[in-house]
């Protein structure tokens, strides 16, 4: 007797799928030029998400489609460039099997680093991380045993310049997509900040402004508070107030202690991190002023 054989997948080759990501001035007749440019492209939409902005005025859209002929993503891209200018949009395609190339940046605080790379080797993350970058060398074997090239680049007030010039020549050199600063203790100039602008994301515990300087998850226990919470953000050159991706936050109570608290935030800082960087990197996140929209 034949065993019986699995059915075919209707699901299309990874080769054939691709992301639009787009803003614009809201108005009538967006939707409807961008599904008729992709049913005329012989393309076909899986996955479809939009948001219009009352208070900006800005409408947003992501779209995966995927193509019913072999097509090159610069095609499509020459293709929709003519709607793209008719709408003023802001727009971008790309195809979702090519993992965006980050870096990790990183100072004496190595479990948001940990996190990372463990779950970019077990796919959980579809980036490919080209280097990490650190002002000390607690990780260097760490991040040696993933194979991935580790870079000390040392930070002090007479070097800060030539110190991110080096940065953005690894940035450059490598293709790199998006900077990600896993507990990287270091304040970031001005014109780096404009220079990678959109494309850095941070992480911090919420407690700033209210809890600045060392110790913050202590200052938090002496103060007895009920939450721990963590915020990923874009970085900008106003310190901590870049537009926020994503939060993550815990419930404490009365009987932790000033360790527990550190622990738990930790944890939160983790999550909260590789949520925004997954979804930056699958073009989830569109920017909106100094707020974000995400189609997670």
């Amino acid at each position: 007797m034949t065993a019986p054989q699995p059915a075919p997948s209707s699901r299309r080759p990874s080769s054939d799928q691709y992301v639009l990501t787009l803003s614009c001035p809201d108005k009538q007749g967006i939707v409807h030029a961008v599904s008729s440019y992709l049913f005329m492209t012989g393309c076909n939409i899986e996955d479809s998400q939009q948001f219009g902005d009352p208070d900006t005025g800005l409408f947003f859209m992501r779209v995966h489609f995927s193509a019913e002929a072999p097509v090159t993503v610069e095609k499509l891209r020459a293709s929709f460039a003519a709607i793209g200018d008719s709408f003023r949009m802001d727009w971008e395609i790309h195809r979702p099997e090519e993992r965006m190339r980050i870096i990790l940046m990183v100072s004496k605080f190595g479990h948001c680093l940990n996190d990372l790379l463990f779950r970019s080797r077990i796919g959980a993350l579809p980036v490919e991380i080209a280097a990490v970058v650190s002002n000390h060398t607690d990780f260097a074997e760490l991040v040696g045993s993933y194979d991935i090239p580790f870079h000390h680049i040392p930070v002090t007030r007479d070097n800060k310049s030539e110190a991110e010039a080096q940065l953005l020549e690894l940035v450059r050199s490598e293709n790199v997509e998006l900077v990600v600063l896993a507990r990287y203790m270091q304040v970031l100039s001005d014109d780096l900040c404009k220079q990678l602008s959109g494309r850095i994301i941070n992480i911090h515990h919420s407690f700033l402004p209210s809890f600045k300087g060392a110790k913050p998850y202590h200052q938090a226990h002496a103060r007895g508070v009920k939450l721990i919470g963590a915020t990923a953000h874009y970085v900008t050159a106003d310190l901590d107030e870049g537009p926020i991706i994503e939060q993550e936050v815990e419930r404490v109570g009365h009987d932790v202690t000033p360790e527990q608290l550190v622990a738990i935030g930790r944890d939160v800082e983790c999550q909260a991190l590789a949520r925004a960087v997954k979804w930056h990197s699958e073009h989830r996140v569109l920017l909106n002023g100094r707020r974000t929209v995400v189609f997670a």
